[in-house]
């Protein structure tokens, strides 16, 4: 065994395997199954003849080749991933099947070859997706460990190599659950998933469905739930006070009590009157007032500043939160950002 492969011994039972063309059964063996790591795979030796087995294979009663048949999966969607797009929604159909495999070997292999589709197809098999992520999501929740460690890693290569745009959705049904530990992978996803949009991303796909999303994690009953729930709420913090803070400058029209800046090429110099204040001597231009909170305009109208009153952003943040939540869901929301606000200050 190479050093860089694991194994795993399974003993074949007298009545599973039979030799071809009779009806003798095979003496009881031990089987070895190596788990070959991505990087460490060979090319297929027959890349024709291993397309046209390949659907037959994996539909076999016998559990070793349909591990085997599953490495060539594999190998083919690193070294030929063209060749088998094709069938590649036949294959995804019976890579969920191998995933409810009652041999352990199987299902830990099948898993393996969901995080190698992932990356070589990304968005290509987001139709296919949901046999696929169920099964995903059930198996990084149950007892073994040598699947569980294998589906949590099928599962951030889905994360990494699906855009997130088109895998939120799909993942967002799963949030909402039966099985508590699948709403808890579902979220942990979600929130891995969710940053990947990027700020333009997530304004784009809508901050107000997004914090409604986290807001209802909050509450889960598992604590990987509600740990993926604030990670998301400080993100989609972040995110509206970028953009938020962005706004005085494209919107200081907007209030008529508020004074806004002229960005007329020809002003040149600001009025030293006190009491009127003026920025120019065009009767059209609009007055700065006095009070020091309000915003500032420089003599060069090349170095506008706007100064910010620094309770502006908390304000704004919680009345975003308070108009797009329920009053409990808007407490339980702000109370996570209050935390990490005075957890920074401190």
């Amino acid at each position: 065994m190479s050093k860089t492969a694991l194994k795993d011994l399974n003993t074949i039972p007298v009545t599973e395997r039979k030799s071809e063309g009779s009806d003798s059964v095979v003496e009881i063996g031990i089987v070895e199954i190596e788990y070959i790591e991505s990087e460490n795979l060979n090319d297929v030796e027959d890349i024709d003849t291993c397309l046209k087995t390949l659907l037959a294979a994996l539909d076999s009663k016998d559990w070793v080749l349909v591990c085997d048949t599953l490495n060539n999966v594999r190998r083919l969607s690193i070294f030929h991933k063209e060749a088998m797009l094709d069938i590649l929604g036949n294959v995804i159909t019976h890579v969920a099947k191998a995933l409810k495999s009652p041999r352990s070997a199987v299902i830990k292999t099948a898993v393996m070859t969901s995080a190698d589709i992932f990356c070589a197809y990304s968005d290509l098999i987001i139709d296919s997706l949901d046999p696929l992520l169920l099964q995903l999501l059930l198996k990084s929740s149950q007892d073994k460990r040598f699947v569980c460690e294998a589906a949590e890693k099928a599962l951030i290569s889905m994360t990494t190599w699906i855009s997130p745009i088109s895998l939120l959705p799909k993942l967002q049904p799963y949030l909402k659950h039966k099985h508590p530990r699948v709403r808890a992978k579902a979220s942990m996803c979600f929130s891995r998933s969710v940053p990947l949009l990027g700020a333009e991303g997530i304004k784009t796909y809508g901050i107000d469905k997004l914090i409604q999303v986290a807001a209802s994690q909050l509450s889960d009953q598992l604590p990987e739930s509600r740990e993926a729930a604030r990670t998301l709420i400080l993100e989609l913090q972040n995110v509206y006070e970028k953009f938020h803070n962005l706004m005085p400058a494209a919107a200081v029209n907007k209030d008529p009590e508020t004074e806004t800046a002229s960005e007329d090429p020809k002003i040149e110099t600001v009025s030293e009157d006190p009491k009127t204040g003026t920025v120019s001597e065009d009767p059209k231009t609009e007055t700065v007032p006095e009070d020091p909170k309000t915003e500032t305009v420089s003599e060069d109208p090349k170095t506008e500043t706007v100064t910010e009153d620094p309770d502006t952003d908390t304000e704004s943040w919680e009345n975003f939160c308070q108009s797009n939540l329920s009053p409990l869901s808007a407490q339980a929301v702000l109370r996570v950002t209050s935390i990490a606000r005075e957890g920074l200050v401190s």
